[in-house]
């Protein structure tokens, strides 16, 4: 056997992950790869999730990263982010959920939800480890589909976290 040299070869998933994805979606990863894969190696590690953490403001902690780095099975090559982004999109509730609890704050089942009232319940509400921060609350509705108003239509909301934004419109 060939010497190791410490580094951990990356495996192959072996199910076509490429075939979860539109094309389009699979080319915005492989561009976002390109921009956390720092050293170019190949291979997204701790120091280059440090850079881009860095590059954005945010000094996170090692053990943070290294935590996120452990979250694959090996080491994160472009298949393995891939296999990730799958494993996620998979884990999320079926949109029935999703628009159901959404439902539960459109009393008067418009199919909106005015971002203050969906401000109260994730950023003042419930347990406090469980509560967005203000910046979170905001990178989760970019991109939400809003009138001028502030209503999110909470149906197109959940199309979008299930599938993706789409370019059709």
């Amino acid at each position: 056997m060939a010497d190791k040299k410490g580094k951990k070869r990356a495996q192959r998933a072996t199910s076509n992950v490429f075939a979860m994805f539109e094309q389009s979606q699979v080319q915005e990863f492989k561009e976002a790869f390109g921009l956390m894969d720092q050293d170019r190696d190949g291979v997204i590690s701790v120091d280059d999730l440090k850079e881009v953490y860095s590059s954005l403001g945010r000094i996170p902690k090692d053990a943070e990263l290294k935590s996120m780095v452990e979250e694959a099975q090996g080491p994160i090559n472009f298949t393995m982010l891939l296999t990730l982004f799958g494993d996620r999109l998979n884990g999320t509730d079926e949109e029935s959920h999703i628009m159901n609890a959404f439902k539960l704050f459109d009393g008067e089942a418009k199919g909106t939800i005015h971002r203050d009232m969906l401000r109260e319940v994730l950023v003042h509400q419930g347990k406090p480890d469980e509560r967005l921060t203000d910046q979170e609350f905001n990178q989760v509705l970019e991109g939400a589909p809003m009138d001028n108003k502030g209503n999110m239509d909470y149906g197109a909301f959940t199309r979008i976290i299930k599938r993706g934004k789409q370019d059709d419109e």
